[in-house]
Parts: structure tokens; C-alpha cells; sequence
């Protein structure tokens, strides 16, 4: 089975830092083990804005700065940052909730397709949810698929929330 992982946006600020919960550091050891045993090749998200992001539409509406690029916040958590770089694993930043050049990747490295694209990371509610959906409306006829153990979202509640719109999306959670 041609498989891919997506593991969205586990950085520090979405952790540890201004927009982190405990949910988010209880699902770390999961994620970590998701990627080392996964079979399949994994590609990641990564969450960009720059200083003047209080002035975008997403800064207006959530006025907690995050991710700026070159901030420690904006930096991958460590352990998952090395097992990319051992693995070799390709990301995308991105500056919306959708990483709009994720699906362009994705056709790049599997011309032929896939049988199965498995999502996990933060936040369920904003950008698993909005890359899950992307992902569905660009390759139609593949699983798409959530590990819900593998992510958080903004509060348990929102968690629970985007996993049942998912499920009514025709995203397989698991």
C-alpha cells in the first residue's frame, strides 16, 4: 500500500509556547512514535508568518502572535525535528490555515497516486481540519484519514468538534 503521512504543524509556539496546551504536549510521545514507526514517506507543515502578522486577516481575528519565521516558536519541536532530518522529510511552509502547495507536492513525488493520506498534529480545529479538507478536495478517490490520538486541538471540545465534521466529510478517523 502507497501510504503518506502529513504531520501538521507540531512547533513549539503550538506546544510550549503562546498558543500551546496540554493536549498538545500529551500527544508529543504519540506523534513521535507515529513517525518513527510509520511505513510510508512523511512530509510536514509548517506554520510561517512574519512581524507584521497582526496586521493580516488571520492576525485581526487571533491576535496572539505565532510561528514567526527565526523565532524559536516558529522551530519545529526538537525530537521531531530531528527524526525529519534523519528521515530526509520534505515541508511546506505555509501562511494560511491550508498549506495551498501541499497537494502540488504531494502530485510531484506520486505521479501514480496513492492508496492513503494520514494527517496528524495542531491544531484539530484549524489547520488538520483545513489541510484534511484540502487534501480530500484534491485527491477525491484516496483515504484520506486522521489519527485522532496524534492531535489537539485549540480545547478539547473544538478537538472533538472538527473530528466529527471530518467524519461527515468522509475523512476516516481513526
Amino acid at each position: 500500500m502507497n501510504k503518506l503521512l502529513v504531520v501538521v504543524d507540531m512547533q513549539n509556539d503550538f506546544i510550549y509556547g503562546t498558543l500551546g496546551t496540554r493536549e498538545a504536549v500529551q500527544i508529543l510521545p504519540a506523534v513521535i512514535e507515529k513517525i518513527l514507526r510509520f511505513e510510508g514517506d512523511v512530509i510536514y507543515t509548517k506554520d510561517t508568518h512574519t512581524a507584521d502578522y497582526r496586521n493580516t486577516q488571520e492576525g485581526r481575528n487571533l491576535p496572539i502572535q505565532h510561528c514567526v519565521r527565526g523565532t524559536d516558536g516558529w522551530r519545529l519541536e526538537s525530537t521531531i525535528e530531528k527524526l525529519f532530518l534523519e528521515k530526509g522529510c520534505e515541508g511546506v511552509e505555509k501562511n494560511t490555515f491550508g498549506a495551498k502547495e501541499l497537494p502540488a507536492l504531494i502530485q510531484s513525488k506520486y505521479p501514480d497516486g496513492l492508496d492513503e493520506i494520514e494527517l496528524v498534529g495542531l491544531c484539530t480545529d484549524v489547520c488538520v481540519i483545513s489541510n484534511a479538507l484540502l487534501l480530500k478536495a484534491f485527491f477525491p478517490e484516496v483515504k484520506i484519514a486522521v489519527d485522532a490520538s496524534c492531535c489537539a486541538g485549540v480545547t478539547p471540545q473544538n478537538h472533538q468538534n472538527a473530528l466529527e465534521a471530518m467524519k461527515a466529510c468522509q475523512i476516516e478517523i481513526r
